[in-house]
């Protein structure tokens, strides 16, 4: 089965680099090796840097509206490769390849999105207080930008960078995740053939810390952006700010499902279950928390727990898998760990707790009941297959649990009472909430979170004024 040839893309050229480092990608269902992603030397970084400094000033004096046909060209080439990205996507990551396809058509209308919207990063006039004076408020790119992402999306983790940045005018280095490396690869190459001139997207890999070391502290990018971890983010925080570069950073959540007893329990359970195990679970915006109003609950729980029962748990390029393996071998320790603690405090559960299989890194799908709040899953987030569940009294009790810890990324309530969804949506926070709905992420929307979760946003307006600067011009007649 073919997966994509693993290359860095320094200046506009492809190569293995020049340290002679490497380290294998690993197939998650298997087990198996898939290929040696090859690890960048400081000076193969050092040319990365000035190649995006370079590739930054020609792409900058292109208008947007010769960005966007570059980008729409990357996008049309995204469409016509799908099935092999997705394929490579699946490989490397684990996940369904009907959600790989997904992904992909995320990654292809983020692009085109933000290839149109760079057309309108408008400025504006203020009117003057002096006679014969003009006043312009404008937009311009802010350099170039240097970005880092995790391993769970490699294609939706990819291009909210990449995108975002060229729409602004921006040139970006970009370290995808070694783990899932493939599809971040494949995307670049859409852009390279699709004309982006050389420099305006630069390819990276290696030991991640010793990477962001040498870009962060490197005057050139102006820009970083990151996907990832809590401890992470404040780490790359903290090389930026020697050098004053501007930051997004879309970190972790522990997202709370708030069920009333008015709503639709059966429509919550369909909502809430595709989107727990997407991906196994391993979604920053997945459903982790579980607080359900008693006189529904154990409705709730026993509908839940049929549900996911049911869930087919396979290879993902096996027809009608519903959910792979976990990344590494290492999330199996995890996830022992957290339904180990929810034993040990009284909780109950009603299905899954354990490993499928001896080969590849799957785990069941778990139901979990009458989790108390001091349980670690219900503090820590579990980035898994695992679905804590919890009973609640009135409102005020809800929210208060709901808002108790540092995390503030994604919510979901499911009530039919227009009036408490509006109260709960303002007394909730996080950056995005979902009311009967699950969707709170397209390419024309801002995605990001608050407090431990980080700042800033992708997608939306906001996403493309991350990579913008402003300039005040006042001009007087002489």
């Amino acid at each position: 089965m073919s997966y994509e040839k693993l290359e860095l893309l320094i200046g506009g050229e492809w190569s293995a680099g020049t340290s002679g480092k490497t380290e294998p990608v690993i197939n998650p269902a298997t087990e198996e090796v898939l290929a040696e992603v090859p690890h960048a030397s400081a000076d193969d970084l050092d040319r990365a840097l000035e190649a995006s400094l370079d590739g930054f000033k020609v792409w900058r004096g292109k208008t947007a509206v010769e960005r966007q046909a570059i980008m729409e060209g990357a996008a049309q080439l995204m469409t016509e490769r799908k099935e092999e990205m997705a394929r490579t996507l699946t490989q490397e990551m684990g996940k369904p390849l009907a959600e790989a396809r997904i992904e992909m058509d995320f990654v292809i209308a983020a692009t085109r999105w933000y290839g149109e919207e760079g057309k309108r990063a408008y400025g504006r006039i203020v009117p003057p207080r002096l006679p014969g004076a003009r006043q312009m408020v404008m937009k311009e790119p802010v350099g170039p930008a240097t970005a880092f992402v995790a391993w769970n999306f490699p294609g939706t983790n990819v291009i909210r960078k990449v995108a975002g940045a060229l729409a602004a005018g921006c040139s970006i280095v970009i370290k995808p995740s070694e783990e899932t490396p493939g599809t971040g690869v494949a995307i670049a190459r859409c852009f390279h053939d699709a004309g982006a001139p050389p420099g305006v997207v630069n390819v990276v890999f290696g030991v991640p810390d010793d990477v962001s070391r040498h870009l962060l502290g490197s005057p050139i990018p102006k820009k970083v952006s990151f996907t990832g971890s809590v401890p992470v983010g404040k780490h790359l925080q903290k090389l930026a700010a020697d050098t004053m570069k501007r930051c997004t950073m879309e970190l972790g959540g522990h997202a709370p499902v708030m069920v009333f007893d008015d709503a639709d329990v059966d429509k919550a359970i369909d909502l809430t279950i595709g989107h727990k195990y997407r991906n196994a679970g391993q979604v920053c915006i997945s459903p982790t928390r579980f607080y359900v109003q008693e006189n529904v609950y154990n409705q709730f729980v026993d509908g839940f727990t049929e549900r996911s029962k049911a869930l087919n748990v396979g290879n993902g390029m096996e027809d009608g898998t519903q959910m792979g393996p976990l990344i590494a071998a290492r999330r199996l320790d995890v996830m022992e760990q957290f339904v180990s603690d929810a034993r040990d405090h009284g909780a109950q559960i009603t299905t899954g707790g354990e490993r499928v299989g001896n080969n590849g890194y799957f785990y069941a799908p778990t139901v979990m009941k009458d989790v108390p709040d001091d349980a670690i899953i219900m503090r820590e987030e579990p980035f898994g297959p695992l679905a804590p569940m919890a009973s609640f009294k009135t409102f005020d009790e809800l929210v208060e649990r709901a808002n108790s810890l540092d995390f503030g990324l994604a919510s979901y309530a499911f009530t039919a009472d227009g009036g408490r969804a509006k109260k709960l949506s303002e007394a909730i926070d996080t950056g995005l909430v979902g009311v009967n709905n699950v969707m709170v992420a397209t390419p024309e929307t801002p995605f990001g979170g608050v407090n431990e979760s980080g700042y800033g946003s992708e997608g939306g307006i906001e996403g493309l004024d991350a990579f913008l600067r402003t300039k005040f011009v006042t001009e007087l007649d002489v």
